[in-house]
């Protein structure tokens, strides 16, 4: 796999999760190094952290909530719970969210957290999605949605507290000290 960037500054998290708009990707993060990658969709209206935009936010944010473990791939979630719905081809739904999520908080206050673009009170996600085929193109409704397999092996290496930058260049959001 190419580095998505050749030099990240050593400021880079030893963990970290880094999605990239313009790509349509997400990269998992050693330090400066990207371990694995996965296709995604961010948000047809683009990129914004208005409350009601549809919009992807920007910035540092980190996994603040995980949803679903242990559930199956095909797993429905309405209001971050399982009802034993499952996702079947065909069905009636307006972009469900299948197997797993990772509820965002933002880390920047006044960029992405509190008041009216708070990316948490946005119900801002990673999860998996039923919409596999358009995944590398901007489609959703402001979460990064990816595959429903993907999204569970994220899931699995990607704990509370774990640091994601949505944005195209390192360089763009120099990491915010700590959590606050």
């Amino acid at each position: 796999m190419s580095s998505p960037s050749p030099s990240l500054p050593a400021e880079a998290p030893d963990h970290w999760l880094w999605v990239q708009p313009a790509r349509q990707r997400l990269l998992e993060m050693w330090g400066g190094a990207a371990t694995l990658e996965w296709p995604v969709s961010t948000a047809r209206a683009g990129l914004g952290e208005e409350l009601g935009s549809g919009k992807t936010p920007r910035g540092w944010h980190y996994v603040r909530a995980r949803v679903g473990d242990g559930l199956p791939a095909d797993a429905v979630l309405r209001g971050r719970r399982w009802r034993g719905e499952r996702w079947q081809p065909g069905a009636v739904l307006i972009d469900p969210i299948l197997a797993r999520l990772l509820w965002l908080c933002g880390l920047e206050p006044g960029r992405n957290r509190g008041g009216q673009v708070d990316t948490f009170r946005r119900y801002i996600y990673l999860h998996g999605t039923a919409d596999v085929e358009h995944l590398g193109q901007p489609v959703s409704a402001g979460c990064i949605r990816l595959d429903p397999a993907a999204i569970i092996d994220l899931f699995s290496r990607s704990p509370a507290g774990l640091p994601v930058l949505i944005a195209d260049t390192f360089a763009s959001y120099p990491r915010p000290n700590r959590r606050t």
